[in-house]
């Protein structure tokens, strides 16, 4: 096949990681009333949709996780890691300060001279990796692709805040994506608004050799979810505008698994039925950069989503930070 024939990228493949230690909602109140912090299960149900999350063992990092969804996703493709050209991670939690959890995972997976960076815009990490990735594929600068999300949130809680620890979880999904003669990426968008930078942060860093500033999360939830609910429909119908199609188009959408309120929130704006919505964050929670991958490649393997369908991917997260890829599997 000759190269110059290849402008377009597809996924070949899927795959995702969860850490095996798994806190449902009772877990989680019976560990915060012994610190005297008090909250329920239909608290967290009723505000967010999370019944469980899971939570990455001490010593596991963000890298060791991304490359079991690598892995996966390989061989889901039919790949090997020397086939691979570039690694993009998304990831607000890395491994350390340098370098890239991308190089780490390249060391771990074995496939060395492709280029290997890291992605960070929190919770639209993963959106923002793979139109990189498309990107760099469509000029030609690579030809096949591992894009991941991994994240151990879990290490960044305030377990005395109530209002936010319950809501994150750790895992990690990846995709392959390679050079075709086919669509598949068909159209993709990518938006910041940095003026609402403190409504979501980690707002600590490291400075001769010590932790200053805060570095745990801290997060103003009502104006993320005013926020979110706005954006989420606005960049999903650029995205359709500019790939000429329509919200009847839509097989399915994959939003980042954030909340369950935002997410039928946003189903219905685009007049889908909340049948072809693909939720995974009541038994996820909020994974971050790792939610959008992980939940595509659950329904990949489940059955529901199949080779010729059209799915929607988003993502909103911190920075402020939000994008769409409509894609052809």
């Amino acid at each position: 096949m000759n190269g110059n024939t290849l402008k377009y990228s597809r996924i070949t493949g899927t795959g995702s990681h969860l850490p095996p230690r798994r806190l449902s909602n009772a877990d989680m109140v019976a560990d915060l009333a012994q610190r005297g912090i008090e909250t329920s299960d239909d608290w967290i149900v009723e505000r967010t949709g999370i019944r469980a999350r899971h939570f990455a063992a001490h010593g596991v990092t963000c890298s060791d996780m991304a490359v079991d969804a690598a892995r996966h996703a390989l061989e889901a493709a039919g790949r090997r890691p020397s086939d691979i050209d570039l690694i993009i991670v998304a990831t607000s939690t890395p491994d350390m300060v340098f370098p890239s959890t991308a190089c780490l995972v390249q060391q771990k997976l074995g496939a060395f001279g492709g280029a290997a960076f890291d992605v960070q815009a929190v919770c639209s990490g993963f959106v923002y990796a793979l139109t990189v990735a498309d990107s760099l594929i469509r000029t030609g600068a690579a030809t096949r692709a591992l894009v991941i999300g991994s994240e151990i949130f879990s290490r960044i809680l305030d377990f005395d805040d109530r209002t936010t620890c319950v809501l994150f979880g750790d895992g990690a999904g990846a995709v392959v994506l390679e050079a075709s003669e086919r669509p598949g990426l068909l159209a993709s968008e990518l938006h910041a608004d940095g003026r609402h930078v403190e409504i979501l942060c980690v707002p600590g860093t490291v400075a001769g050799g010590k932790v200053t500033g805060n570095p745990l999360l801290r997060m103003d939830g009502q104006a993320v979810f005013r926020l979110a609910v706005n954006v989420l429909d606005s960049v999903a119908r650029a995205v359709l505008a500019k790939a000429g199609k329509t919200e009847a188009d839509i097989d399915w959408l994959v939003p980042h698994q954030a909340n369950i309120r935002i997410m039928q929130g946003t189903a219905r704006k685009l007049k889908l039925p909340l049948d072809k919505l693909i939720a995974t964050v009541h038994e996820h929670g909020n994974t971050s950069a790792a939610s959008v991958p992980l939940a595509l490649d659950v329904a990949v393997r489940d059955g529901r989503i199949k080779p010729g369908h059209t799915v929607m991917l988003e993502g909103v997260g911190g920075g402020f930070t939000w994008g769409a890829v409509l894609l052809d599997l």
